[in-house]
């Protein structure tokens, strides 16, 4: 359908493979493969624990639920999110309370504004390494340190991203990863906890599987067929099937992550000299996933942003929109609450195709586009043609 597609699956023969060894198995469900897709990933990481799940909205819920966090507390989260962020508060009973961007140029959660926003019942803070790209983590730990605050990394965008020497998801308490399909690792559904922490580490894996005491599988490898119920828990597993995938993916990502560096570095210079956009996190040089490639539009496309993305649609090229401001959906709304930096950005955000298959010449194709629309400017929403 698209000349250039937003993303595209990094999958070949290899996860074909896996899946039909692991059929051939005959055990499909949370068993060996999902114990060495937790120690590989890991181990990559370089954290102490690793817990399969069967998405990243319910590894979030389980950080708030091994943290302690209940009806009534505050957890400080950014706006510029996707939503499962903050459904997670909710769904322990928690309020969420929504704390501005740093800026255009790094629209990830201001220190600032979670400064601003600290309460006598706040408890938490969620951050959201967006893009892949770091938090202000050293500020935003000190700030938790501070007023005794837990803090979990929805590091969702972000596998192997680093800051300060650290893998993102292991600098607070607990961090969350996804991998959805469109994710850097991607099995269709499927998440994953880590933490250094071994309590939350064993409250989490009880709460994993019911608040058993033992897993099918554990039980299959003897005699046993006893387990007691210790906790009101839930069905959170990964399966085995989606598990091989991931140790697939596992084996390619630090290639893949490569290649998207040097899709971003394209992006960066044939964009530098087309007027009228701003690239957030530019010239950073560490080392990151590089999960999306946005683009901010100046204040003459104000409004007019979806224009530019039906243009660019006709063109062929297939872009996004990460992600309108949770404080503004209908859910969360009570109209209370005013974010001027990260509404201002949503409204002229874009996102651009990036993957591992994206070429030089696609990144020229692109640049070239947006410079032909930008040129053409002011022209009304919706109306504006490559």
């Amino acid at each position: 359908m698209y000349r250039i597609p937003l993303f595209d699956l990094n999958f070949g023969i290899e996860e074909e493979q896996a899946v039909i060894e692991t059929l051939r198995s005959k055990w499909i469900s949370t068993g060996p493969k999902t114990s060495a897709f937790e120690e590989k990933f890991g181990n990559m990481l370089g954290t102490a624990h690793a817990l399969a799940v069967s998405n990243c909205t319910v590894a979030l819920h389980l950080a708030m639920q091994v943290l302690g966090i209940g009806p009534g507390d505050e957890v400080i989260c950014p706006s510029l999110t996707f939503v499962a962020t903050v459904n997670a508060i909710r769904y322990v009973g928690a309020v969420p309370v929504f704390a501005d961007i740093t800026g255009e140029s790094d629209p990830t959660i201001s220190p600032e504004d979670i400064h601003r926003k600290i309460t006598p019942r706040t408890r938490a803070i969620i951050v959201m390494h967006y893009a892949g790209f770091p938090c202000a983590m050293e500020q935003i730990m000190g700030i938790a340190g501070e007023h005794g605050l837990k803090v979990v990394e929805d590091a969702c965008h972000a596998p192997l991203s680093e800051y300060a020497g650290k893998k993102l998801g292991t600098i607070g308490d607990v961090g969350c990863f996804s991998f959805f399909s469109n994710k850097n690792i991607s099995t269709g559904e499927g998440g994953m906890l880590v933490t250094n922490d071994d309590r939350l580490f064993e409250h989490a894996k009880l709460l994993r599987s019911h608040g058993m005491t033992t897993l099918s599988y554990e039980r299959s490898t003897g005699h046993s067929s006893g387990y007691d119920v210790v906790a009101p828990g839930y069905n959170y597993r990964m399966d085995d099937i989606r598990a091989s995938i991931g140790l697939v993916q596992l084996d390619k990502l630090k290639a893949d992550l490569g290649r998207r560096a040097q899709v971003r570095s394209w992006y960066e210079e044939a964009l530098a000299s087309v007027p009228g956009l701003s690239v957030p996190f530019a010239g950073h040089d560490g080392f990151v996933s590089n999960y999306i490639f946005t683009v901010v539009l100046d204040s003459r496309f104000e409004g007019r942003r979806d224009g530019v993305r039906e243009a660019l649609h006709e063109a062929g090229i297939q872009t996004s929109m990460h992600y309108p401001p949770a404080h503004r959906l209908s859910i969360f709304s009570d109209g209370s609450d005013s974010l001027s930096m990260t509404e201002s950005v949503a409204a002229r955000l874009m996102t651009l195709p990036m993957h591992s298959g994206v070429s030089l010449q696609d990144v020229r194709f692109i640049a070239g586009t947006l410079r032909r629309l930008i040129e053409r400017s002011p022209l009304p929403d919706r109306e504006i043609k490559p």
